[in-house]
C-alpha cells in the first residue's frame, strides 16, 4: 500500500470528472497519479472539502461525518483496494466501541470522507501499478514556474486522450 493525497479534480475531454491520487512519497517527476472517473457530485463534494468551502446545506458526506461523530465512530483510513474491469473498490476503516469495522465503498465517497475527517488515503500497490498514469502535473526542479505551465499542459493534453476503458482489465 502506497498513501496518496488528493492532488485535484481535473475533466476529460468528455467533461467526465476524474479524481486525481497521486503518493505522497515519490519524485513527482518520476511519480505516478492513480486516475478514477467519479459522477459530478462527487467531484463537488471532494472539492468542497479539500478547499475547506461550506455548503449551505450538508451534503451527503457532511452526514456521513456528522453520523459517525454522534455513534463515536470515527475514520482511521480509506484504501483503494483493488480494480475489476475498469470499477475502483475502496474499503473505509472505522474505529468503533465495538472494534475496528471495514466498510465496502466507492473510492469517491472514501475519499469524500476522509478528505472530511483528516483520514490517511491509501492505495494498493496492485492498483497503481495497473492504473497508475505518470505524473505530468510537476516538471523540472519546481523553480520555474514555466515548467508547471508546460506539464498542466501536457496532463491536460492527457486527459483529453485517455479513455476510461484504457483502464478496463
Amino acid at each position: 500500500m502506497v498513501e496518496a493525497r488528493v492532488a485535484g479534480v481535473a475533466l476529460d475531454e468528455s467533461g467526465q470528472h476524474v479524481l486525481l491520487l497521486a503518493p505522497i512519497a515519490q519524485d513527482p517527476r518520476t511519480g505516478k497519479m492513480l486516475p478514477i472517473w467519479i459522477g459530478a457530485l462527487e467531484a463537488t463534494s471532494i472539492l468542497v472539502a479539500i478547499e475547506g468551502a461550506s455548503a449551505p446545506r450538508p451534503l451527503a458526506h457532511d452526514l456521513m461525518r456528522s453520523l459517525l461523530d454522534s455513534s463515536g465512530a470515527s475514520v482511521e483510513r480509506v484504501e483503494i483496494t483493488r480494480i475489476d474491469d475498469g470499477t475502483y473498490y475502496a474499503e473505509i476503516t472505522l474505529v468503533t466501541e465495538l472494534g475496528i469495522r471495514t466498510v465496502d465503498a466507492r473510492p469517491s465517497d472514501a475519499v469524500a470522507l476522509a478528505s472530511r475527517v483528516g483520514a490517511t488515503i491509501w492505495i494498493a500497490d496492485a492498483v497503481m501499478e495497473e492504473a497508475g498514469v505518470p505524473d505530468l502535473t510537476v516538471d523540472g526542479d519546481g523553480d520555474d514556474p514555466d515548467d508547471t505551465e508546460i506539464s498542466v499542459d501536457e496532463f491536460t493534453r492527457f486527459l483529453n486522450e485517455v479513455d476510461p476503458d484504457d483502464f478496463r482489465g
